[in-house]
């Protein structure tokens, strides 16, 4: 595999299992060194196993993205021993309860607003400083298509989600005149335990998975993407922009 990375600063949340993990592994396959956040420690180090196979390298770090001032010390951190950082993949993300409003307890609803939206504006104010000194950093969060349905019973997470793109193509829009990219990813239906838990009823087997999907989120990182403020549809493999109602 040709090492396109080699020399890059990639972190990458939820980099334990699922797409996180597959995203990592391509990427440190691919030259770049990975900078692996999750809160599990037992999946971080079989990833970093499998990442040292591929002949890549990674740190990680265990962490539990609700505690907001870890973050902080982690930019700082980064700073210090890597002075940039070239790819930011927000993947780590929460489901929470499939449930009518009404019956939504805060303890929930707040469990969901805080992975799914408050760790990512935390992540992008600890490390602009960071993708600012890149030379061409490039930003994917993933997204979901709850984000744009008024489907019952998936408040909290479609709700998490609409916000989690309106904080992105802000951040987008402010970074327009600099050499970062920053853009939204939606996977759509793939094998992930947050599927399963989601569709509990659905045979795993008919989805993609993430090893697949992971390295269209790879392609988004790459230097050569001029797209900026955009959604990439991984169903439709089709770049999307954002319209005003009409």
């Amino acid at each position: 595999m040709s090492k396109a990375l080699e020399g890059k600063i990639a972190l990458v949340t939820g980099a334990s299992r699922g797409i996180g993990a597959a995203v990592a592994k391509s990427l440190a396959a691919r030259g770049a060194h990975v900078i692996a956040l999750a809160r599990t420690s037992g999946g971080l180090e079989e990833l970093d196993d499998e990442i040292k196979t591929l002949g890549g390298s990674a740190t990680l770090v265990p962490a539990d993205l609700r505690k907001f001032d870890d973050l902080d010390r982690m930019g700082q951190a980064l700073f210090e021993r890597f002075k940039k950082l070239d790819i930011l993949v927000g993947n780590a993300g929460q489901l929470g309860v499939l449930s009518p409003i009404p019956h939504v307890d805060q303890k929930a609803w707040d469990e969901v607003i805080a992975v799914n939206v408050t760790a990512n504006y935390r992540l992008i104010r600890s490390l602009d400083m960071l993708l600012r000194a890149a030379d061409a950093a490039r930003a994917v969060f993933i997204t979901s298509g709850a984000a744009n349905k008024a489907t019952a019973y998936w408040g909290p997470y479609a709700v998490s989600k609409a916000a989690l793109d309106l904080l992105v193509r802000t951040y987008a829009a402010e970074v327009s005149s600099t050499n970062m990219k920053v853009n939204l990813f939606n996977p759509g239906p793939i094998r992930t335990r947050m599927r399963a838990k989601a569709m509990p009823g659905e045979d795993p087997m008919t989805l993609e998975a993430p090893e697949t999907v992971a390295e269209a989120i790879v392609e988004l990182c790459g230097a050569s993407v001029s797209e900026n403020g955009k959604l990439y549809n991984y169903p439709t493999k089709k770049w999307l922009s954002y319209q005003a109602p009409v």
